[in-house]
């Protein structure tokens, strides 16, 4: 039996947000492993809600990470200077707020957290 513990991050595709996304997790959650689901802009594709397929193929992957590692947190990022939604701060951060809506109406039985990750590539809960 796995005796680690996970989280599941939906992160950008950009590799500047990784290693921060997944060392905030581990710290504040306590957690040895984060798994990790990239998509560009995935604060903008979960929050506009007109793309089901990403949007399917997305949940589809949390799923896998809360049956099979047994996660209890579920992290949706965005983060300064993003190709895939290059929009400013303030729009990012309603978009991570209403990203985090959407996934609590999969009913995971999870904790969901929004993280911005900003020109310094510190993150910082969004609540």
């Amino acid at each position: 039996m796995n005796t680690k513990k996970f989280a599941t991050a939906i992160n950008c595709i950009d590799g500047r947000t990784q290693i921060p996304v997944i060392e905030w997790l581990k710290k504040e959650y306590k957690v040895d492993y984060v798994d990790m689901i990239t998509e560009p802009g995935p604060d903008k594709v979960l929050s506009e809600d007109r793309d089901s397929f990403t949007i399917q193929a997305i949940r589809r992957k949390v799923e896998i990470s809360l049956n099979k590692h047994n996660s209890k947190i579920v992290a949706i990022a965005g983060h300064h200077d993003c190709a895939g939604n290059p929009v400013n701060k303030e729009t990012h951060l309603k978009q991570i707020l209403s990203a985090v809506g959407a996934i609590k109406m999969w009913n995971l039985g999870v904790d969901v957290v929004g993280l911005w990750i900003n020109e310094n590539w510190e993150v910082h809960k969004v609540e």
